[in-house]
């Protein structure tokens, strides 16, 4: 690992380690340091107020923040958002964005012209500075202020909420190129699965912990065969999701996020299996005292759960994998996976 790669481990842990906490809205504080050291908008050019970082580089801070339950929307933000509203050149506001699809939203053909229509299940919608929308080829600057809003949230108590439009002139739009439409979904999935690695790897170590603390019978109960099995398979679960997703962050990052939709669609599929994998051994070690909402377990074990759902669940992204796999045939199926001529 390069000097620059340990110093940017290091600072996503300083940052995050110290955000710890048990709310459910946006960790403002967080977003301010998040703000300041550029790890906001991290993966945007320097022209469009970003860091000038690559998708290797997301991939460090996003695992931490998977592993460190942090809430703030930085796959919305920086992945999303941002990405969308640079691809059609226009300007990106300061403060915690969110990006949805707007299936069900009126889009008038001319610009400037009013929308309506709802956004549903909107990541942080509540505390976004601004809302992206990407509407076919169009992508439209919302303000949240200006819906009606419909709290909700997901199964680890995130913000996904409903926002209704009507008549608002969106603060800016533009259009981007076809090829937008399919990396989008592709994005999503890559920052998801980043996220479920590291909170994945958060669960494991909580287990591990807990299994050495806790003493049964005259020793800890790491000590039992029984548990040092399902610690072992725990493990084997978190290093293929870290190994996935971080792979498909390097080929991203190398040869496009389109280009590499295999190992991006793989890496959510395996970061799913693995997070009902962990989630479940992680309470059945730490037992009755691991379900308590007063245990930090909670914080991302129901991440896990809610996350794993979130932008394509594993039947979707296998169903892709599986007509990939029918489409190359026999003779192209070793190449597909291998990346060979």
């Amino acid at each position: 690992m390069s000097a620059a790669r340990n110093d940017l481990e290091d600072l996503a842990e300083s940052v995050f380690g110290d955000a710890w906490g048990t709310g459910t809205a946006l960790d403002s504080a967080l977003w301010a340091t998040l703000e300041e050291t550029g790890l906001a908008r991290l993966t945007l050019p320097e022209a469009a107020g970003g860091s000038g970082g690559t998708l290797v580089d997301a991939a460090e801070i996003l695992i931490a923040a998977g592993r460190f339950a942090a809430r703030v929307p930085l796959v919305e933000t920086d992945l999303l958002a941002g990405w969308l509203l640079q691809a059609a050149g226009l300007e990106v506001p300061a403060g915690p964005l969110t990006a949805v699809l707007g299936a069900e939203l009126k889009v008038p053909a001319v610009s400037g012209e009013p929308v309506s229509g709802t956004l549903r299940r909107v990541p942080w919608g509540r505390s976004a500075a601004g809302v992206v929308v990407l509407a076919g080829e169009r992508v439209l600057l919302l303000d949240p202020a200006s819906a009606q809003v419909t709290e909700g949230v997901n199964l680890a108590e995130e913000p996904r909420d409903e926002l209704a439009f009507a008549g608002v002139v969106p603060l800016a739009a533009g259009t981007v190129p076809s090829r937008v439409q399919i990396e989008y979904p592709l994005r999503a999935a890559l920052g998801r699965a980043l996220l479920l690695a590291g909170a994945a790897s958060s669960a494991l170590a909580m287990a591990v912990r807990y299994a050495t603390e806790r003493v049964q019978f005259g020793r800890p109960i790491a000590r039992l065969q029984a548990i040092q099995q399902q610690l072992a398979l725990a493990g084997a679960e978190v290093a293929a999701a870290v190994a996935a997703s971080q792979a498909a962050a390097l080929l991203a990052q190398r040869d496009g996020v389109v280009e590499a939709s295999l190992a991006i669609a793989a890496a959510k599929s395996r970061c799913g299996e693995a997070a009902g994998v962990v989630a479940r051994i992680a309470h059945q070690v730490h037992g009755a005292i691991g379900f308590t909402r007063e245990h930090d377990l909670r914080l991302v074990t129901t991440r896990l759960w809610a996350w794993r759902e979130e932008d394509g669940t594993e039947a979707q992204w296998n169903d892709r994998l599986g007509a990939r796999a029918l489409e190359a045939g026999p003779d192209g199926l070793w190449p597909l996976l291998t990346g060979t001529p």
